[in-house]
């Protein structure tokens, strides 16, 4: 695995053509988006696109999201596109959102996991739109790290989770967004979110007006409509329990006696009393908390804790995405 630096803001042409030939010879290149690192292949070629699933371990049902140069590339890959996705493409792309379409054939069925529908995204990071333009074609880009465990952040996350698995990363530093983009579809009578993030639900309301919930997801090996969709996902080697801030006192009584010799990772907004060793200090901006966490989850799993403690985030609109993140992740509530 080659890995190649990069200005985040000016990435190198030289490096940004390597990595153009590993993916046009089929290969896989890790890269940084404004969301996580992504692990992208050919989107349009089968093989390299089964190399991603190969790498990740992740399952057929769980689709992928193709990544475009422009609003223009990505019509270019669906059998139909709503006058509300021009709408949306004209306010939040290049940005963190997703959007599900009818895809045409050219799209290969691994891809969508087999559904008639593509996640497309057009990414706003530098190294990723330089990526983008210099290939000329479409890349197919998950996260850059072994399937259901915290996404990466940096370049680091990407060679510790995935190693020698793929051929090349571009190092552009730390993802400012720092979470996976927001996915809506499309596809039936009505925009349905499908996976929440930083753009929320009420600034999709208010450019294209009625916006759905999904009445359930899909569970066992049936194909997942989105990315994000899968119940356990997102989650450290070590296991997440959530508290609730008002049982922040039990809990730190209960942290100590259930845990005593191994160390303890906790995640919180406040102080936290002595004695529990691995302690991250928590913003209380939704958005400058979605930057930090995956972060923050891979910093505790390196100190080798067993177990990480994390308090609930607030109920608001604005901290959907990474409650969304949270409660994939975690195997308790306390």
């Amino acid at each position: 695995m080659n890995v190649l630096r990069v200005d985040p803001t000016r990435p190198d042409p030289k490096a940004v053509t390597a990595a153009v030939e590993v993916l046009r010879g089929g290969g896989l290149v890790a890269f940084p988006t404004e969301t996580v690192y992504g692990l992208g292949a050919h989107a349009l070629d089968a093989d390299a696109v089964a190399r991603i699933y190969q790498a990740k371990g992740r399952p057929a049902y769980n689709p992928l999201i193709v990544h475009l140069a422009s609003t223009r590339d990505a019509r270019r890959l669906a059998s139909a596109w709503p006058a509300a996705a021009d709408r949306l493409a004209e306010r939040f792309w290049p940005g963190p959102l997703t959007l599900v379409v009818p895809r045409l054939r050219v799209v290969p069925d691994l891809v969508s996991a087999g559904l008639p529908t593509v996640a497309l995204r057009v990414p706003a990071h530098p190294v990723a739109r330089a990526l983008l333009e210099a290939a000329g074609f479409p890349i197919a880009a998950p996260s850059a790290n072994r399937s259901t465990q915290v996404s990466p952040t940096t370049a680091e996350h990407v060679r510790r989770s995935l190693g020698d698995r793929i051929d090349l990363i571009l190092d552009g530093g730390h993802c400012p967004v720092g979470i996976e983009s927001t996915v809506l579809s499309l596809a039936g009578d009505v925009p349905t979110l499908l996976r929440p993030g930083t753009i929320s639900l009420e600034e999709i309301r208010e450019v294209i007006g009625d916006v759905a919930l999904p009445a359930d997801e899909p569970s066992g090996t049936a194909s997942r409509p989105s990315p994000g969709m899968m119940d356990r996902h997102y989650a450290p080697r070590a296991e997440l329990r959530l508290f609730a801030p008002e049982e922040r006192n039990n809990w730190f009584a209960r942290a100590r006696e259930e845990n005593e010799g191994w160390p303890v990772g906790v995640i919180a907004f406040e102080p936290v009393p002595a004695g529990l060793v691995s302690v991250v200090g928590m913003p209380d901006d939704a958005r400058e908390y979605a930057a930090r966490l995956y972060a923050a989850l891979h910093e505790l799993d390196g100190r080798g804790c067993r177990v990480i403690y994390a308090e609930a985030v607030p109920k608001g609109v604005e901290w959907a995405g990474v409650r969304d993140r949270l409660r994939r992740a975690a195997t308790a509530f306390d």
